[in-house]
C-alpha cells in the first residue's frame, strides 16, 4: 500500500467524511484513534496527518489529546475544528471558551491567498459551516490569519515554514462548497501527495497480498450474493484460483428466486467454484414460533455457524475464511469514543473463526461501500450485481415481525418482488439505498369481488443515504406508489392493504427489526 495520509480521530461525527474526501481524490488514508502511539504513527510513515474534529473541549478533564513530539514529525498538519483549537494549545497559542456556540453558514474572507487557501483570490468570500464552541484567541508563534469570519476571527490560520494549518471550519461537508479545494491544496500543493489510489492499482496489490497470506492453503467464504461478499470473493479467486470454495448457504429467508439467481451468475457467468447448500428446513424449524426480533438473529446466526461449519469441514486443508469487511466496520471497532460508541465489531460472522479455527481473509477491510462497486468494476463484474441494494443477514426474518411460516413468508416474497419489479421501472433502484417490504402482523378487512377479506398488512419502506447510518423515507411520485400498491394488491393471495412507511433513520431503523 502507498504511505498514508493519516486522520486522527477526536470523536467527530465527520470523520469518515474526511477520510470519503481524499479518497475520492484517488489519495491513500487511514483513520486512527488519537490515542494511537508516537512510535505507532512513525511506523506509519505517513505523508501528512490530519486532526480531527470533536465535540470536546480542550480544557475539559481527560480531553482527547496526542503526543506533542506528532508535530515534529517532518510532515504537513492539518487540524480541523477541535483540531485546530488542540494545535494552538500544543503549540503555545491561546484558546478561550466561546461566549456562544457557532453552528451553521458563515462566510470566510480570504486574507492570504496562500497554502490552504492558495485557490482563492485575497479578499474573495467562500461559504463555510461552523461547529464550535471554544474559539482560539491568540495563535501560536509563527502562525499567520489566513482568512476570517465575522465571529471568528482566526478562521483559517498557518505556519508556512512548518506546513502547520487548521481552519475553524468543516471543509469536508457539503455545506462547504468549496471545501473539496481547500483539501486539495493541502494535499497536492501542502503536501505534495501523489493521487494513485485507484480501483486497478488496489486490485494488483490485494491480489498479491492474498497470494503472499494464503499461500498453498485453501479458503472458504460465506457468498451470500450481496455486493461486499461478492467482490471479495472476486478477489481472492482472482489470487488463488479454485483452491477458494465459496458456500452460499440458502436459509429460507431469501428473496424471490434468488438461490437461483445467485448460482447462475455465480457459476455460470463468474465461474467460481461454489456450493449451493439447501438448508431451508433447518432454518424455519429452528425459527417456528419465535417472536423477539434479537432472538431471531441469534438463532439463524447459531444455524448458520453450524450449516456453514459442517460444509466446511468437507474440504481438507482449509486455512482461512474470506470475508467482505469493509472500512467502515474497522473504523467502528476502534473508535476513540470507547466500547459504548462501537456499533458493530468489524467481523461479518460472529464467533465463526474462532469456532472454526480460521484464519480471516479481508480483502476489502480498507474500502469504503463505494470503493468496492469500483473495484468490482475495474475486475469486470456486471454492473446489475455491483449496484444491488444491501439486503440483511438475517434476511426475510427482520421484514416479517413475528413468528415467521412459509405462508407469511410467501406473502412477503410476492410483495417485495413486485416491488423491486416497479422500482426498476420508475428508475429508482439505483437512487435508493434500499427499497423493500415488510408484512406487517396485522390483518384488516377488505373487500375484493363483493366479499369480505381479512388478510395481511404490507408495508413499504424506501429511503436515500449514503451510508445506510442516517436515512430520509425516499419521497417517491404518488403515480409509482399507486401502481406497487395495486399490484400488491391484486397479484398477491392474502393481501389487502399496502402502506408507506415514511419514518427516517434516526429516530427509525431502516429495517423494522
Amino acid at each position: 500500500m502507498p504511505r498514508p495520509v493519516v486522520i486522527l480521530d477526536f470523536g467527530s461525527q465527520y470523520t469518515q467524511l474526511i477520510a470519503r474526501r481524499i479518497r475520492e481524490e484517488h489519495v491513500y488514508c487511514e483513520i486512527h484513534p488519537c490515542t494511537t502511539s508516537l512510535d505507532a504513527l512513525k511506523a506509519m510513515e505517513p505523508t501528512a496527518l490530519i486532526f480531527s474534529g470533536g465535540p470536546s473541549s480542550v480544557f475539559v478533564e481527560d480531553a482527547p489529546t496526542v503526543d506533542p513530539a506528532a508535530l515534529e514529525l517532518g510532515v504537513p498538519v492539518l487540524g480541523i475544528c477541535y483540531g485546530m483549537q488542540l494545535l494552538s494549545h500544543l503549540l503555545g497559542g491561546t484558546v478561550v471558551p466561546a461566549t456562544e456556540r457557532e453552528y451553521g453558514p458563515a462566510k470566510l474572507r480570504v486574507d492570504e491567498p496562500v497554502g490552504l487557501l492558495s485557490p482563492f483570490d485575497a479578499g474573495e468570500e467562500v461559504d463555510v459551516w461552523m461547529s464550535h464552541g471554544d474559539r482560539v484567541e491568540r495563535l501560536p508563534e509563527g502562525f499567520r490569519v489566513l482568512g476570517h469570519t465575522a465571529n471568528s476571527p482566526y478562521a483559517a490560520v498557518g505556519h508556512l515554514g512548518k506546513s502547520i494549518f487548521g481552519v475553524q471550519f468543516h471543509p469536508e461537508v457539503a455545506h462547504t462548497p468549496r471545501g473539496i479545494d481547500i483539501l486539495r491544496a493541502f494535499l497536492f500543493e501542502v503536501a505534495g501527495v501523489e493521487p494513485d489510489w485507484t480501483p486497478g492499482s488496489f486490485v494488483e496489490s490485494s491480489v498479491q497480498a492474498i497470494q503472499r497470506q494464503i499461500g498453498d492453503a485453501r479458503a472458504v467464504c460465506g457468498l451470500s450474493g450481496g455486493v461486499d461478499s461478492s467482490v471479495a470473493a472476486m478477489l481472492v479467486s482472482r489470487a488463488i484460483g479454485d483452491r477458494l470454495t465459496c458456500i452460499f448457504v440458502d436459509n429460507g429467508l431469501l428473496r424471490k428466486h434468488e438461490a437461483r439467481r445467485v448460482m447462475e451468475m455465480f457459476e455460470g457467468r463468474l465461474h467460481l467454484n461454489i456450493v449451493h447448500v439447501d438448508a431451508r428446513e433447518e432454518f424455519l424449524t429452528a425459527l417456528r414460533g419465535v417472536v423477539d426480533p434479537e432472538q431471531k438473529r441469534k438463532i439463524i446466526g447459531k444455524v448458520f455457524i453450524d450449516v456453514f461449519d459442517r460444509e466446511a469441514r468437507r474440504f481438507e486443508n482449509v486455512r482461512f475464511l474470506v470475508q467482505g469487511t469493509l472500512y467502515p466496520d474497522v473504523i467502528e471497532s476502534v473508535s476513540f469514543k470507547g466500547p459504548s460508541a462501537v456499533i458493530k465489531s468489524h467481523h461479518n460472522v460472529g464467533g465463526l473463526p474462532e469456532r472454526m479455527k480460521l484464519e480471516l481473509c479481508e480483502p476489502l477491510r480498507l474500502l469504503f461501500k463505494d470503493e468496492v462497486r469500483e473495484v468490482g468494476t475495474v475486475m469486470g463484474m456486471p454492473h446489475d450485481l455491483l449496484w444491488r441494494q444491501p439486503f440483511p443477514g438475517p434476511g426475510l426474518a427482520v421484514r416479517c415481525p413475528g413468528a415467521i411460516d412459509e405462508d407469511k413468508l410467501a406473502v412477503l416474497r410476492e410483495a417485495d418482488a413486485i416491488l423491486e419489479e416497479e422500482i426498476r421501472a420508475a428508475g429508482y433502484y439505483e437512487r435508493l439505498w434500499q427499497s423493500f417490504a415488510v408484512l406487517v402482523p396485522v390483518k384488516t378487512v377488505g373487500v375484493m369481488g363483493d366479499q369480505r377479506t381479512y388478510e395481511w398488512v404490507v408495508a413499504i419502506r424506501a429511503v436515500e443515504s449514503r451510508d445506510g447510518m442516517t436515512a430520509d423515507w425516499a419521497r417517491l411520485p404518488y403515480e409509482v406508489l399507486a401502481r406497487i400498491s395495486a399490484r400488491i394488491i391484486n397479484e398477491v393471495r392474502g393481501c389487502n392493504r399496502v402502506c408507506y412507511d415514511i419514518s427516517s433513520k434516526p429516530p427509525s431503523t431502516i429495517e423494522w427489526e
